[in-house]
């Protein structure tokens, strides 16, 4: 992902938010309270353990080993909750020319359901280190404990609540493949290549998978297992889909989340969501970490050999846990 230039990127997407917004119509406000939130279930330590479990391959870096035996992994993890389970298989093309496999997961939950949503993250972990403080790890790839396993962690525990507790809506979880294998900043090149990021959600958005999809809404988790994580309202989430951002802050309040899911704004970020509202016309919001403090905006540990287990709190991945299942079980 990428902080984007507001001035430059604001004014091209606007259009196509609008004709998204026109076309689903997202029907978002809060309703009655079906499930309380002492009813919600969510494991902390499940949600870890699964953060553990995706670094301990190694950096997923697509085409890798690692990467291979992680999807395998995934599948065998999600049939296990109860879901039906796809992976999309394709190809695209790098900032530097080389063809990358693209192998997006997508699980299922009550698919005979029209009224649906999607619930996504990215999988795959950077090849480049680009941030480190060492130049020497420069062109090293990291673990992506954060930038990485922290959302699909959330998600996978999220999935096997949904096996005790199936929602009343159709949900989507989908992971999307080489989100981080966009421009390294290190390598100083003479031009930036634009959308070298996000490939995976580009050719979902891209395919009849993404261009008929049915969801009114989705939320992306990016990086969520930092320690005192603060997640402000990113730009082109409330471009795209002001209502569902008001719909899950409003429901981490709700918990007692406030702190942790701030209302004011974190700025514009080339993430998942952007493709997904840009190519698949579904209203779909960020949420990810903002740290004023840092010079990036980001983790302090983005994209740097930093971003390991032992930097995620499970605290944090159990406060979006729950305020997703919130959401979802109170649809």
């Amino acid at each position: 992902m990428k902080y984007t230039s507001i001035l430059l990127l604001a004014a091209s997407m606007t259009m196509s938010f609008v004709a998204c917004r026109q076309t689903n119509n997202p029907s978002v406000a809060q309703k009655s309270v079906k499930m309380p939130v002492a009813d919600i279930s969510f494991s902390a330590d499940s949600a870890l353990r699964y953060v553990v479990e995706q670094t301990s391959f190694g950096p997923r870096v697509p085409g890798s080993d690692a990467h291979s035996r992680c999807l395998d992994y995934f599948k065998a993890s999600f049939a296990r909750f109860g879901a039906e389970v796809e992976v999309q298989e394709g190809s695209a093309k790098a900032f530097d020319g080389k063809m990358l496999p693209v192998r997006n997961v997508i699980a299922k939950y009550n698919k005979e359901k029209a009224n649906r949503i999607i619930l996504c993250s990215h999988w795959d972990s950077r090849p480049f280190a680009d941030h480190d403080a060492d130049s020497q790890y420069h062109n090293k790839p990291i673990d992506g404990a954060n930038d990485g396993a922290s959302g699909v962690g959330v998600l996978m525990e999220v999935a096997r609540q949904f096996q005790v507790r199936k929602p009343d809506i159709g949900v989507d979880i989908i992971l999307f493949d080489t989100e981080d294998c966009g421009t390294p900043d290190h390598l100083r090149l003479d031009n930036y290549v634009p959308d070298s990021w996000c490939l995976g959600s580009q050719f979902w958005g891209n395919s009849d998978m993404g261009r008929d999809s049915q969801a009114r809404y989705g939320i992306l988790l990016d990086m969520v297992g930092a320690p005192g994580a603060q997640f402000f309202q990113e730009g082109f989430s409330k471009q795209a889909a002001q209502s569902v951002v008001d719909k899950v802050w409003k429901a981490a309040r709700n918990i007692g989340y406030g702190n942790y899911f701030v209302n004011d704004d974190g700025g514009y970020i080339t993430d998942d969501h952007y493709y997904v509202n840009k190519l698949a016309k579904v209203p779909c919001i960020d949420i990810i970490q903002y740290d004023p403090l840092t010079s990036s905006g980001f983790y302090e540990h983005w994209h740097t050999h930093n971003d390991v287990v032992q930097n995620i709190d499970k605290n944090t991945l159990e406060v979006v846990g729950r305020t997703l299942l919130y959401v979802v079980y109170n649809e």
